[in-house]
């Protein structure tokens, strides 16, 4: 079987990116408030009602799975933003301005998947969905530890380094899934 994965990638971003966007038009950039140890939160949280729902295999709420891996990847895009933008940047940005650097954070993750998938060999293909779950708990559980000692690490990547790893941990989910 043929894979594109590149097409696939952008097929998934393309619907995070618009729900972003909308997002973005109808708060404004509220994220901005989030600190970075609040974000991972968010991505925990996420990650572990995944878990709940491929173990109990029923929602009482309605949002899919799907819905939380998307909910993932935008995060990972707010964290990965959160770390670079300072006290000093606006609160409120411009859609225009949120858009471009959605889209520079997107090109930086996707090139390391592409290093990595050369390395690996798409493995993750061959990968439950249920493990990539649970890779993206043991991330967060990885920056929860780096954020309690303020950043430091002595042999490991950092925040912005396990924030990419997640995001391409949910699109490999939302390509398997077959979200389109």
């Amino acid at each position: 079987m043929a894979t594109n994965t590149s097409q696939e990638f952008d097929s998934v971003i393309a619907i995070c990116k618009s729900l972003f966007l909308k997002k973005t038009k109808d708060y404004g950039t509220a994220w901005r408030i989030l600190r970075p140890s609040s974000i991972t939160d968010q991505i925990f949280i996420k990650a572990q009602r995944i878990r709940t729902l491929e173990e109990k295999k029923v929602s009482k709420v309605g949002e899919d799975i799907s819905s939380e891996y998307i909910g993932i990847i935008n995060y990972c895009v707010i964290g990965m933003l959160q770390l670079e933008l300072s006290a000093d940047d606006p609160y409120e940005m411009k859609v225009d301005r949120v858009e471009a650097l959605f889209d520079e954070k997107v090109k930086l993750t996707k090139d390391l998947m592409f290093a990595k998938n050369h390395d690996y060999g798409e493995a993750w293909r061959e990968m439950r969905t249920s493990s990539l779950t649970d890779l993206i708990l043991m991330k967060i559980m990885r920056v929860k530890q780096i954020e309690d000692n303020l950043g430091k690490t002595l042999a490991s990547e950092g925040i912005d380094a396990n924030y990419q790893d997640m995001l391409n941990y949910a699109v490999f989910a939302l390509i398997k899934l077959d979200v389109k």
